[in-house]
C-alpha cells in the first residue's frame, strides 16, 4: 500500500488512473508467482454480494469442517487456515493480493481441501481475484451499496459480474475421493480422479439473479425462501433448493429443506437465507442433508454478527426462586439485567433487518449506539441510517465510527438529521457523543432491566480508521466488557 502512495506522489492523477489497472494486474500476478499459485491446490469457494457474505463464509466453512474436511477462509470478521483461526485486524474484507495469496499458501501447507474467500466488488475492481482459481461462486444478493465508489448501481453490478466472468477462465482441477486436489502430470492420472466442476450458486429470490445465472458454469444452483420463490424461466440448468415453513423465533430460526428440519441457533429469517448458501454448497459437494444439518446446528453464533456480550464478572449466583435469564438477556444478575448486542450492520437495509431480529427478543426499550463510515463513501446513507434508528429505537446515541479523512463531527451531524426527522429530540432521546467509548458507557449507564443496548457499525473489527491512514486499536465487544466490569466494581464498592 505504501508503494501505491509513493507512486501517486510522483505521477499526475490522470496518468495514474490510466496506469492503475496495469498496476493492480501486475501486483496480482507477482503475488501469485511469489506464493506459487496456491489456489491451484485447493477447491476455492468465492462468496460475494451486498450483505450476508461474512455469515455465509462462516457457515460454509464450519459445515465443511463438521463433515470432516480441513478448511481455510478469509472474511471481514475472521481468517482461518485449518486449526488456526484469528480475528481480521486488517480493516479490509478482501485484503491485498499478496496477503490473499499468502493466506491461500498457508491453507495449502495446513493440508486444507477447501478455501472460502469473501470477495468484494472493490477487491474485484483492483484485480484481487485474478490468479485465484475459483471453483464455486456464491451470490448472496445485491442492492445499492458502495455505489458512490463505483459510480452507480449498474457499475457496481458489473464489478460483481467480472468475478463470474473470471470463473469461465479458471482451469479445471482434479481431486481424489477426499476432495483433495491432485497435480496432473499426465492424462492417465485423470482416470483415477474426479474433475472438480465449476459451479454458480445464486440467491434466486434476488432481483439480479438472472444476470448472475447467465454466466457460464458447468452447474447452476438457486436457493429460495418458499414464500419468495419465483420462476426463473430463462435459465433451465439450475437446481432449486427451497426452504419451506421458515419460522424465526426468539431462540433461533427453523425451516425445512426437502423434508429435513433445520433448527439453527441463529436469530432472524435472514439467517435462514444465509444458511441456504451453505446448504447449497454442501449439496454441490455431495454432502447429505443430514450431514449439513448436523454441521449447521452446532453453530451458536458468528463473531460480530448479532453477538450478545456479557462480562465474565457478571456471574453471581441467582437468588433462590429467581428464574434463569433467557438466552438472549444480558448478564442476568442484579446489576445489569439488560441485553447488549454488537453487530456489524452499517447500511440502512441491514440495520432494518437487525431491528426485525431484535423484535423477536422480549424487551422494553432499544438504546442504539451507531455512527457511519467516512472517507467520502456513501454519504447519502448517513441521514438514512439516522432515520432508520429514529423510527425503531427509543434512545439513539450517535458517535464516531470510521471517519477516515472526513470530519467526524459532520458525519455525526448528518446521521442526527435523519434521526431528528424521525421525531427524535436532541438532549432527550437523541445524543451526539464523539468519543465512542463514552457513547457506549452512556448507553450502558442509562439501560434498565429489560432494555436492549444495540451497538452497530463495527462488529468484531479491530480498529477505528482515522485521518492520514492511521488506525486506533478497537473492539466494541471488549469495550462493552470493560465498561460492564467497571459498573459492577463501582456498585460492589
Amino acid at each position: 500500500m505504501q508503494l501505491l502512495y509513493i507512486i501517486k506522489k510522483f505521477i499526475p492523477i490522470k496518468l495514474f488512473k490510466r496506469l492503475q489497472p496495469a498496476y493492480h494486474f501486475i501486483l496480482a500476478w507477482l503475488a501469485a508467482v511469489w506464493y506459487k499459485f496456491p489456489s491451484e491446490k485447493l477447491i476455492v469457494i468465492g462468496v460475494t454480494g451486498t450483505t450476508g457474505k461474512t455469515t455465509s463464509v462462516y457457515l460454509i466453512a464450519k459445515m465443511l469442517e463438521q463433515a470432516g474436511y480441513k478448511v481455510g477462509y478469509t472474511s471481514t470478521a475472521m481468517f482461518k487456515a485449518a486449526d488456526k483461526e484469528w480475528l481480521n485486524d486488517k480493516k479490509m474484507t478482501m485484503v491485498g493480493r499478496f496477503f490473499t495469496q499468502k493466506m491461500l499458501r498457508q491453507m495449502v501447507k495446513a493440508g486444507c481441501e477447501y478455501a472460502v474467500i469473501e470477495t468484494t466488488s472493490q477487491g474485484i475492481e483492483q484485480f484481487r481475484h485474478r490468479f485465484v482459481n475459483y471453483d464455486i461462486l456464491v451470490f448472496t444478493g445485491l442492492y445499492p451499496e458502495h455505489i458512490e465508489a463505483h459510480g452507480g448501481f449498474e457499475n457496481y453490478k458489473a464489478a460483481k459480474g467480472k468475478l463470474f466472468e473470471h470463473l469461465s477462465e479458471c482451469k479445471s482441477k482434479y481431486g481424489n475421493e477426499r476432495k483433495k486436489v491432485q497435480p496432473i502430470k499426465n492424462e492417465i492420472k485423470k482416470i483415477h480422479l474426479e474433475r472438480v466442476p465449476k459451479i454458480i450458486i445464486v440467491n434466486g429470490d434476488d432481483k439480479q439473479a438472472e444476470y448472475f445465472l447467465n454466466f457460464k458454469a458447468e452447474e447452476k444452483i438457486t436457493y429460495h425462501i418458499a414464500h419468495n420463490t419465483k420462476q426463473i424461466t430463462q435459465i433451465k440448468e439450475e437446481k432449486k433448493i427451497i426452504a419451506n415453513n421458515v419460522a424465526a423465533k426468539d431462540n433461533g430460526v427453523q425451516f425445512f429443506v426437502e423434508g429435513v428440519r433445520f433448527n439453527l441457533r441463529l436469530l432472524g429469517e435472514f439467517n435462514a437465507q444465509n444458511a441456504l448458501t451453505a446448504i447449497s454448497v454442501g449439496i454441490s459437494q455431495g454432502l447429505s442433508l443430514e450431514q449439513i444439518k448436523s454441521g449447521l446446528e452446532k453453530i451458536t453464533g458468528v463473531p460480530g454478527r448479532f453477538e450478545r456480550i456479557t462480562s465474565p464478572r457478571l456471574t453471581p449466583a441467582l437468588p433462590a426462586g429467581r428464574p434463569n435469564p433467557s438466552p438472549y438477556q444480558g448478564a442476568g444478575d442484579d446489576f445489569n439485567d439488560f441485553t447488549v448486542i454488537v453487530d456489524y450492520a452499517f447500511e440502512p437495509r441491514a440495520v432494518a433487518k437487525l431491528y426485525e431480529t431484535v423484535k423477536l427478543i422480549e424487551h422494553n426499550r432499544i438504546i442504539h449506539v451507531l455512527g457511519s463510515a467516512g472517507g467520502g463513501r456513501d454519504i447519502a446513507r448517513r441521514p438514512l441510517l439516522g432515520k432508520a434508528a429514529g423510527e425503531c429505537a427509543d434512545v439513539i446515541i450517535i458517535t464516531n465510527e470510521d471517519p477516515y479523512d472526513d470530519d467526524p463531527q459532520i458525519i455525526i451531524d448528518q446521521v442526527a438529521v435523519g434521526a431528528a426527522k424521525a421525531g427524535k429530540i436532541l438532549g432527550e432521546n437523541l445524543f451526539k457523543i464523539m468519543d465512542r467509548r463514552e457513547a457506549i458507557k452512556q448507553a450502558l449507564k442509562i439501560a434498565a432491566a429489560g432494555d436492549v443496548v444495540l451497538i452497530t457499525g463495527k462488529g468484531c473489527e479491530q480498529a477505528i480508521c482515522v485521518a492520514g491512514g492511521k488506525k486506533i486499536p478497537w473492539d466494541d465487544r471488549q469495550v462493552v466488557r470493560e465498561e460492564l466490569g467497571k459498573e459492577v466494581r463501582s456498585k460492589e464498592l
